[in-house]
């Protein structure tokens, strides 16, 4: 009730027919689980994708990173469409695209058509993603509301990547592979109805152009930037394939910043990062990301190697993951109107650094209780309540004709971090390995305790903001 009286109050005093708040965090929540479901759903199904279509190693590699480019390199443009052509029409279309690649990649007689559904799908997800985050921004405005439609968003599309091993395990062991991606139709077509009959469609009504020049610079740079860090796990960081393919991407974000300051109309103002909220939100976010991304390969990992989970049993072992996540993001807009974004962001932090520490102390002949419910709760319940505000942060000050950039921004933030951060890790698990399997892993983790704990530091230079009711 509360934020279906504050939109309503918003728009009528500014002439627009309110739409329904459910159906706005509902499809917007539905749709970000959706990408980050499957970013991990198809880790679990790998080794039945590769008895089924006969793939080689390298092909299934393909077949995971064939969606990470295309998510990571078509973000900022997907961002930019939903300014210039409204939120609901790109809602929809990403969401098109994002099914119909899914039943492509599910009944794949092939490898080479199953990576390509999954690429369709990484592009669907990119157009996706950020307007999942714009429809709530430009919908809700500043105050408990956006809080508790931030927090709502967080912890749904969190817990996408969470409960991604259970539902692919589930699919995998007692249906078949194929439907890890196959589920995505029908529950994109609820989501579609839902869409058409409750979203309301915002469009910049000057027909500005698209940044054409721009969206190729970003795409390529970001592409070939999570291309060449996906390579560095396999080849190592100097290897020409490795260290040419992230140069390159350097390179041509470079250019894609000169573009950017010059042209009259921007994929993304570069005005926006004069606000120090959106500068320093996105630059916490992205650190803090490098560290929490790569637990869920790691304790992946680190279950069926070491502890021999199958498959479902990982996937259920994270279950208390993804519910330290959605109590954490539960408690955020309390925490945020008590305390303020900082202190909030900060004992955020502090508490996913400490589960971090914790789950450091994994040994070979770890429990479950040991081992994985205390720490993993712990730093899922930091990482909860961290990143409601500092999405918050880095979407403050965007308005109706630059929501999209600045979700697009914010995604391609995580996305790169989360990149950097699974390699960085995934090395030091496979540099620190001694005789024993489980002997990496203390020392990745302790790394990715490090590493939040800088991200968290961060929001120290977050503008000081007055709490919600005062």
């Amino acid at each position: 009730m509360v934020i279906e009286e504050t939109v309503a109050r918003t728009l009528a005093r500014t002439g627009r027919r309110a739409p329904a708040a459910w159906a706005v965090v509902l499809a917007a929540s539905v749709g970000q689980f959706l990408v980050v479901l499957d970013i991990s759903v198809v880790n679990v199904a790998l080794p039945s994708i590769r008895s089924g279509l006969g793939l080689g190693a390298d092909g299934l590699q393909w077949v995971v990173n064939a969606y990470s480019l295309a998510f990571a390199g078509f973000l900022l443009l997907g961002g930019r469409a939903a300014d210039l052509f409204g939120r609901k029409r790109v809602f929809v279309t990403g969401l098109g695209v994002f099914a119909v690649a899914s039943l492509v990649g599910g009944l794949a007689p092939s490898g080479w058509m199953l990576v390509t559904g999954r690429a369709l799908q990484g592009f669907g997800a990119a157009i996706l993603a950020p307007v999942t985050l714009s429809l709530l921004t430009s919908t809700f405005p500043d105050g408990p509301a956006r809080t508790k439609a931030i927090a709502a968003w967080t912890a749904v599309g969190t817990a996408g990547g969470a409960v991604g091993g259970l539902i692919g395990g589930l699919l995998t062991e007692y249906v078949s592979w194929r439907w890890v991606l196959l589920v995505n139709v029908p529950v994109g077509l609820v989501v579609t109805l839902v869409a058409a009959r409750w979203l309301r469609n915002e469009r910049d009504e000057r027909r500005p152009r698209l940044d054409v020049p721009g969206a190729l610079l970003v795409t390529g740079g970001v592409a070939l930037l999570d291309f060449g860090i996906g390579q560095s796990q396999t080849h190592g960081w100097f290897a020409l394939r490795s260290l040419g393919s992230i140069t390159a991407g350097l390179v041509a974000l470079g250019a894609f910043v000169a573009v950017e300051a010059r042209t009259r109309e921007p994929l993304v103002p570069l005005r926006l990062f004069r606000q120090r909220s959106v500068a320093v939100g996105n630059l916490a976010t992205l650190v803090a990301t490098s560290g929490g991304f790569a637990l869920w390969y790691l304790l992946s990992l680190y279950m069926q190697t070491v502890l021999h989970y199958g498959p479902v049993r990982t996937g259920l072992a994270f279950l208390p993951h993804t519910t330290g996540i959605i109590v954490g993001s539960r408690l955020a807009p309390t925490v945020i109107a008590r305390l303020g974004a900082r202190p909030a962001a900060a004992l955020g932090g502090v508490l996913a650094a400490a589960g971090f520490a914790w789950q450091s102390t994994v040994l070979a002949d770890g429990t479950f209780l040991g081992t994985i419910l205390g720490p993993g709760f712990i730093m899922c319940l930091g990482f909860g309540l961290l990143m409601t505000p500092l999405v918050e942060a880095a979407t403050a000050g965007s308005t109706a004709d630059t929501a999209g950039a600045v979700a697009g921004v914010v995604n391609t933030s995580r996305t790169i971090g989360g990149a950097v951060g699974l390699t960085v890790l995934a090395t030091t698990a496979a540099a620190s390995a001694g005789a024993g399997a489980a002997d990496g892993y203390p020392a990745a983790f302790r790394l990715a305790a490090a590493v939040t704990l800088a991200g968290t530091a961060l929001v120290a230079l977050l503008p000081r903001v007055r709490r919600h009711g005062q």
